[in-house]
Formats: structure tokens, C-alpha cells, sequence
């Protein structure tokens, strides 16, 4: 017969559960290690019951037994003398003919020193010590790094510019190679440099939500998400058309330009197309609103007012150019006020309206 003993030689099981030792049996060690694991998941004892029923289990072809003796808290002589003890009665206690032999499951060095107060008993086939996979600081380090590499915030703001400081040498390098190691050099520093100022003004946040926003308006077949579209169109057509009227007005005079010059000629050939954006985002805009039901009258003045203040800066910026005389700048500023003033009543005047109409109603 084949005696599975598994040696607690401090008697973390006599001490922590109402368990008393000799264990004899796979119900009754595995009786016992529920307790311990119950009264205490990290001691280590609570494995080598777990092992012991284990090694029974799959030798169940064969003749073999389970038992768990224990020592003492003291873990000296005297708990070897008390392992002895348990054995021999473990030993008496097993009605078989057949030679009895031993397999000594253990969870360390410290209870391997009962080996041979056991040997002078029984004959020992071997011994089997638990190795638990996982130690307290291994552990914790194992799954810091893991929950690190698994959490994408977390990851970006490490992993990103250990990469990037990573990739200096051997920019470096590559930059000797071609003769420019200054260019490699600045190129990696700037790719750090941009990476934190944009985690330091949550840029990458901001896009990402952006992003967000364009997509969910791509499949919910909003308007504004094309008006946006046509007005940086428009916007960089504007700016194109800025400076070519600034050349223009360069070209033409005679002495340097000021700069109420300069900024009146960016405006004159700009503001045509930037009114033009603007109109467009508020169309789209009053779109959405419409189709969602939530338009109120007061946002149909967007397109109005976007058109008088592109009048207004138009007609001071062509002032300045000396395209306009004074009294042509004074009607078209007085043409600006007047618009936004008369769309701004009849909307209130309409909201009002329509607003009364619908309580009456």
C-alpha cells in the first residue's frame, strides 16, 4: 500500500481550524484543507492537503491511502517527535497485510526535516514538494505589468515615450549614416516633445472624442457633419484668397504696407469665404435641429448675423484699402445693424407667435 502523508509541521491546521490531527482518509483530508483555506487562503498547508487528495485521486487504480500528521507551533525537535508519533499511529491504525510505503508531500525545506524521523518508520518511495506558482511580490509585479500592457491609457503613457526614447540611438546611428545626426536627433526629441505637451493638454482626449463625434454622425446621416466638411473647405480657400490679395495690394503701392494695411487686405480677400463657412455650419446646423425636433426660431438668426458681420468687416476692410469711400462704409454698417436687428425681431416675434398658438391650441 502507497501512505500519501502530508507533513504540516508547525500544525498550522491544529491552530487555525477545529481539526485534529492524525487525518486519515481523502474525505477527511479534504475536509481539513477546506477549513484551513477557509481560515486562511494563503497558507501554503492548505495546498499540500489540496496535493495529497490529488495524488490519490489519480492513483485510484492502486492500493494507497491519505493521511496528514502535524507537529507543533514550535517547528523544533519536539514537533519531529510529535510528527514521529502521528505516524506511528497512522501506521497502526491501517488494516492491510501489504507492505506500506510512503510519498511525503511537503511545502518547503522546514518540514522536509521530518524526512528522516519518517524514513525510520516506513519506507519512503519519494518525496513531493508543493511549489505554489505564485509568490506574494512575483505575483503583484506580474499582474502590475500585465494590467499595465492591458489597459490602453496606462499604455500610451508609458509604453509611447519609452518607445520614443528607445529609438534615440538608434536614430542616431541611422542619422551618422546619412550625415545627420542632428536632424535624427531633433526628429526623436520632437516626437517626445509633441507626445507629452499633448498628453499635458489632453489633445489626444479631445481628438479622440472628435473622432467619436464625426463617426456617429457619418451613420446617423447628420447634416453638419458636411457643412463642416465644405467649410474648412471654404476656410482654406479663404486663406489662399488672404493672401493673394495681400500680394495684390503690395504689388500696387508704392511704400511698405502697415499694418492695419496688411490686415485689412488679409480680411478684404478673406472674410468673402469665411462668411460663406460660416453660413454653411449654420445651415447644417439648423438642419440637424429641424430633423431632430428640436429647432427653435432664434437659431434660424445664425445665417444673418454670419452675413452682416462678413458685410461689416468686408466694407472696413475695402475702407481701409481705400476700395470704399466713407459714406459707401457708413450704409454698409448701417445695412449690417439693420439686418441683424430685423432678423432677430422677426424670429422673436415669430417664436412668440407660434409659441401662443400652440398653448391656445
Amino acid at each position: 500500500m502507497l501512505l500519501v502523508l502530508c507533513v504540516d509541521l508547525d500544525d498550522d491546521v491544529g491552530r487555525k481550524t477545529d481539526v485534529r490531527t492524525p487525518v486519515v482518509g481523502r474525505d477527511a483530508v479534504e475536509e481539513a484543507a477546506v477549513k484551513l483555506a477557509t481560515a486562511d487562503p494563503e497558507d501554503s498547508d492548505v495546498n499540500v492537503l489540496f496535493q495529497g487528495v490529488h495524488l490519490v485521486d489519480e492513483l485510484a487504480a492502486e492500493s494507497v491511502e491519505v493521511a496528514a500528521v502535524a507537529g507543533n507551533e514550535r517547528g523544533d525537535v519536539s514537533a519531529n517527535r510529535q510528527v514521529g508519533e502521528e505516524v506511528d499511529e497512522v501506521l497502526a491504525g491501517l488494516s492491510t497485510s501489504e507492505e506500506v510505503t510512503a510519498l511525503i508531500v511537503t511545502d518547503g525545506a522546514q518540514d522536509e526535516s521530518v524526512i528522516p524521523v519518517i524514513r525510520s518508520r516506513v519506507k519512503v518511495d519519494g518525496v513531493r514538494r508543493v511549489v505554489v506558482r505564485q509568490a506574494q511580490d512575483l505575483e503583484s509585479m506580474y499582474y502590475t505589468i500585465k494590467q499595465v500592457l492591458n489597459d490602453p491609457e496606462t499604455r500610451g503613457t508609458i509604453l509611447v515615450p519609452l518607445g520614443i526614447l528607445v529609438l534615440i540611438y538608434p536614430l542616431a546611428l541611422l542619422g551618422d549614416l546619412l550625415n545627420l545626426p542632428g536632424s535624427m536627433l531633433g526628429l526623436s526629441s520632437a516626437l517626445l516633445g509633441l507626445y507629452l505637451i499633448s498628453r499635458g493638454l489632453g489633445l489626444g482626449e479631445r481628438l479622440d472624442g472628435a473622432v467619436d463625434r464625426a463617426r456617429r454622425g457619418l451613420y446617423a446621416g447628420r447634416m453638419t457633419l458636411i457643412s463642416y466638411v465644405v467649410a474648412a473647405a471654404l476656410l482654406v480657400v479663404g486663406g489662399v484668397s488672404g493672401v493673394e490679395q495681400l500680394e495684390a495690394v503690395q504689388a500696387t503701392s508704392a511704400t511698405d504696407l502697415t499694418a492695419t494695411e496688411v490686415l485689412a487686405a488679409l480680411t478684404f480677400g478673406a472674410v468673402r469665404w469665411f462668411a460663406a463657412a460660416g453660413v454653411t455650419t449654420s445651415l447644417g446646423q439648423i438642419t440637424d435641429e429641424y430633423i431632430a425636433g428640436t429647432l427653435e426660431w432664434r437659431y434660424l438668426n445664425a445665417p444673418f448675423y454670419v452675413v452682416a458681420m462678413g458685410a461689416v468687416l468686408h466694407a472696413v476692410a475695402a475702407y481701409f484699402l481705400q476700395f470704399m469711400v466713407l459714406t459707401g462704409m457708413a450704409a454698409v454698417l448701417t445695412g449690417g445693424t439693420l439686418l441683424g436687428l430685423a432678423s432677430t425681431l422677426a424670429f422673436a416675434i415669430a417664436e412668440t407667435h407660434f409659441s401662443e398658438r400652440v398653448e391656445a391650441g
